[in-house]
């Protein structure tokens, strides 16, 4: 999300924490040596941790208790995490603020909890969900913003004007709903082709100390079965379904026993389409669509990055499981651009003292 602000836009960013160390190497490696590494509660407590003062707050409070495989965990306290983030809010003097999260948290208690407290706190706000496919990330990932600012309505500039359209659905601009939603000449979804295309066969299953791309293009070495498992499914589009229909004998007896649902699950991405959603574990194609189009294997950590539509020069610090972890959780930092278009926006109309 700061990579967004601060690199593909014109925010400086001057103070950031994070409760993951690796995350918070990556972030200083990359922004400057200013990330707070602890809980915010913790160090909201702590005489040595002064929030400076600032025009904007972004962030993304941890989701896991709104997301919909953690439906069931009621009084989740990583749900209230927005407390604190809206006291860093209150103690910047931030004028703006810029709140991401799932789409589930768009109209559930805890929203109209934000609502709450951020008007107490004299901030107008607009919430949009928006897909990173609209704003010209390779991936139909979803998420939502809230945006509040104390001196306009932030809904004369939010949610951003659409970069890009689904080409499936074509971009009618006479007659139709959403004549206003789009720039003037969008172009179609980027795709998993436009992202990876040109990338070679990885080769090395360690992250190298070479030039991007090629120091995350790296594999794992599969088991046999597994290989087995890639090949029986060789087209694009492929999943479990289509690995139990041409080979039961392979396939795993709960996915034979769960007939339903999980329809991405050991799938394979299609060349000229969006990536689906990223997660942390996109190495393991059982998880979710991470099987690389047309070779035998899940995509790699730069694919990875670039379906997110980070740039290849961005610094990543961490084991492999951490970096997939930065990658996988990471706002994509095109649409994070695309929302600080909003932001600037915004930041024009405040009155000059």
């Amino acid at each position: 999300m700061t990579l967004g602000f601060a690199r593909l836009h014109r925010f400086k960013s001057v103070w950031a924490n994070d409760f993951n160390e690796h995350a918070a190497r990556t972030y200083n490696a990359n922004f400057g040596d200013h990330c707070d590494v602890g809980d915010i509660v913790d160090l909201l407590e702590s005489p040595r941790v002064k929030i400076p003062k600032a025009d904007v707050v972004i962030g993304g409070p941890p989701c896991q208790g709104f997301s919909l495989l953690n439906k069931k965990r009621d009084g989740d306290p990583r749900k209230e995490l927005w407390r604190p983030f809206m006291e860093v809010v209150d103690r910047s003097g931030a004028s703006v603020f810029v709140m991401e999260n799932v789409p589930q948290l768009l109209g559930s208690f805890e929203h109209g909890e934000i609502i709450g407290v951020a008007e107490a706190m004299g901030f107008k706000l607009k919430w949009a969900k928006l897909c990173a496919a609209d704003y010209g990330v390779p991936q139909t990932r979803w998420r939502a913003f809230i945006v509040g600012c104390n001196f306009a309505d932030p809904g004369t500039v939010f949610p951003p004007k659409k970069t890009h359209f689904n080409p499936k659905n074509g971009h009618r601009r006479a007659f139709s709903e959403e004549f206003d939603e789009f720039i003037e000449k969008p172009e179609p979804w980027r795709t998993v082709r436009d992202a990876i295309g040109d990338l070679p066969v990885p080769y090395g299953t360690e992250i190298r100390r070479e030039r991007p791309p090629l120091d995350l293009h790296v594999g794992r070495t599969p088991t046999a079965i597994s290989l087995k498992r890639y090949k029986a499914i060789p087209l694009e589009g492929m999943n479990r379904f289509d690995l139990q229909r041409k080979a039961p004998h392979l396939t795993p007896a709960c996915w034979i026993r769960k007939t339903s649902g999980g329809t991405d699950l050991f799938g394979r991405l299609w060349w000229d389409r969006p990536a689906f959603t990223l997660r942390t574990e996109f190495f393991k194609p059982e998880k979710g669509r991470y099987l690389h189009p047309i070779d035998h294997r899940p995509i790699t950590h730069r694919e990875a990055a670039r379906l997110q539509s980070f740039p290849d020069d961005f610094r990543f610090e961490g084991s492999k499981i951490e970096i997939a972890k930065q990658i996988g959780n990471a706002v994509p930092p095109v649409l994070a651009a695309r929302v600080a278009d909003s932001v600037y926006a915004l930041m024009l109309t405040k009155p000059r003292r």
